[in-house]
């Protein structure tokens, strides 16, 4: 009689939303980052791509370096973080509560989504020459354009997050007797609370995608401004270290939220990550 045969465990690595070791998940990360870093030396070392259109990494570090010890430099990176930050806050300011209104109340819906499904489709861009017509070309132009290029996404989103909570607990709360303002204050808003923090970090990410064109609206200042203007004069490593510091500010925001949502809600999915 044969012996049993074990079965074969699946490799872990690959299993379908398993968690992995933390050095494996580091190992990822490093192994896509300097797939990428190798690729750049390889086509720019190489000559494969002519310098001028593709500088080496080493260029680019020294041009990293040397714009980061100007005070000039320093004074684009503040005011497109302070573009950014009114654009994405006045986004929310109004954008989230009229989310919740379309998410809650059948005739907020119809009166909100359809319209805003069809606004989000346009590009913000196009939306430039109204807004110098409106707002002139001060910070008040550059502003909006972030505002419009994140507000329509974010009612759209944040009214999904809405619909999507459980009516079992609307249920719960009517029959313990809960009115309506106390269910969409208590009950509605903090099962919402989570879910929004994801969806504001999603918003963030479009928020610096704007910047750009943003900051084409007759601007004399901003990481975009300085990234146009490198690009006049070929100068693709300036370009590179606009790019790479708009990633880098980016990224450290980012996880300020993943940090904020942790700490926040730490039952909820993906609050761990």
């Amino acid at each position: 009689m044969e012996p049993p045969t074990k079965k074969k465990r699946p490799n872990k690595l690959f299993k379908i939303r398993e968690e992995i070791p933390k050095g494996w998940y580091l190992l990822g990360i490093a192994f896509a980052f300097l797939s990428v870093f190798l690729i750049w030396s390889t086509l720019s070392w190489l000559n494969v791509v002519n310098e001028i259109f593709l500088p080496t990494p080493f260029t680019v570090v020294v041009a990293f370096f040397e714009s980061i010890a100007s005070a000039e430099f320093w004074g684009h990176i503040g005011i497109s973080v302070y573009r950014v930050f009114m654009g994405f806050l006045l986004a929310c300011l109004i954008g989230i509560p009229l989310g919740i209104l379309a998410g809650t109340f059948k005739f907020a819906e119809s009166a909100v989504l359809p319209l805003t499904e069809f606004i989000r489709y346009m590009p913000a861009a196009a939306f430039i020459p109204l807004i110098m017509v409106w707002a002139g070309i001060g910070e008040s132009a550059k502003i909006m354009v972030i505002f419009i290029g994140c507000f329509f996404q974010l009612v759209l989103m944040v009214a999904d997050d809405t619909l999507r909570i459980n009516r079992d607990l609307l249920s719960a709360s009517y029959t313990l007797g809960a009115k309506r303002i106390q269910v969409i204050f208590k009950v509605i808003v903090p099962a919402l609370l989570p879910k929004l923090m994801s969806t504001m970090r999603l918003i963030m990410g479009w928020a610096w995608t704007y910047l750009i064109v943003a900051e084409l609206v007759a601007a004399n200042s901003g990481l975009g401004y300085t990234i146009m203007k490198a690009q006049r004069f070929l100068d693709t490593e300036l370009i590179f270290v606009g790019i790479l510091v708009i990633g880098l500010l980016g990224l450290t925001i980012d996880r300020c939220f993943a940090i904020a949502s942790k700490k926040l809600f730490p039952w909820a999915e993906g609050g761990n990550h």
